[in-house]
């Protein structure tokens, strides 16, 4: 049981991990949010900088005077995405063999100051029984709802 919750950090701490490799170490909080359903993967991040939440593209946007510019090429962008959902499948490959529930949705938070991280599950379907909602629509849901309630 330890293995199984040892490794299942290990995945959450790299996509944590590799976010903040792409903001140069220089945000105040992380989110990830990853889903799985129905054999498609899906994921996203977005950070808190100097007191503005903005998504990867838009980092630029929470400078302050001074402050170097970030690398948000797509590229770059698209390097992150494919670990996290690399670390996904993972996940799922994990929860296989100890036959454990795959999460449908993580949602990851982590707090650089205080060293906090929080996440949470959900084990039902989000989206893939919605006409409207994507798992893209659902991730952008997210982030409003962060940035409204300044979480």
């Amino acid at each position: 049981m330890k293995e199984f919750e040892d490794r299942f950090s290990e995945l959450q701490a790299d996509m944590i991990s590799i976010c903040m490799e792409y903001v140069e170490d220089r945000a105040d909080k992380v989110y990830v949010y990853a889903s799985r359903e129905e054999g498609v993967t899906s994921s996203s991040f977005f950070y808190l900088i100097n007191n503005k939440y903005v998504e990867r593209h838009k980092l630029n946007d929470a400078l302050e005077n001074g402050d170097k510019r970030y690398d948000v090429s797509t590229e770059r962008q698209f390097m992150v995405l494919d670990i996290i959902n690399d670390n996904v499948d993972k996940i799922e490959e994990l929860c296989k063999l100890y036959e454990k529930n795959m999460p449908t949705e993580l949602k990851l938070i982590y707090d650089v100051k205080s060293g906090n991280f929080k996440a949470e599950y959900k084990y039902e379907l989000v989206y893939t029984h919605d006409e409207i909602k994507t798992a893209r629509y659902i991730a952008n849901e997210w982030f409003e709802e962060i940035k409204n309630n300044n979480l």
